[in-house]
């Protein structure tokens, strides 16, 4: 693979910052203030929080093994401490730092290889 030279780049990142902007700019832009927001924007607000916390899971549980080493225990320990956390609290960057917290401390320590 060959290197870049500077000026590509510099190009590369002013794309992308380019791009990072517009996307950030664009919701304004459609959606300003006095503008009705459309019902198809409402429920992706309210069903996508729910289904990227769903593939969340199902992505971090898809290389369990039931028959080999801990049985996937870390893993639903991990999991069950996650939804005690969020239905105490309802706070879902707490609950997923919690979740995350007990599950490398149990690999770290408890279930070390």
């Amino acid at each position: 693979m060959t290197e870049l030279s500077f000026a590509e780049q510099a190009a590369v990142i002013a794309v992308c910052a380019a791009m990072t902007i517009a996307t950030r700019a664009l919701p304004f832009l459609l959606f300003g203030p006095g503008r009705p927001m459309p019902a198809y924007v409402r429920y992706l607000g309210r069903a996508l929080p729910a289904a990227v916390f769903a593939l969340l899971v199902v992505y971090c549980l898809r290389h369990v093994t039931l028959f080999s080493g801990a049985h996937g225990l870390p893993e639903f320990l991990a999991v069950a401490v996650t939804a005690a956390v969020h239905l105490a609290k309802r706070n879902m960057m707490l609950s997923m730092s919690a979740g995350t917290a007990c599950y490398m401390a149990l690999i770290q320590f408890v279930f070390a290889k």
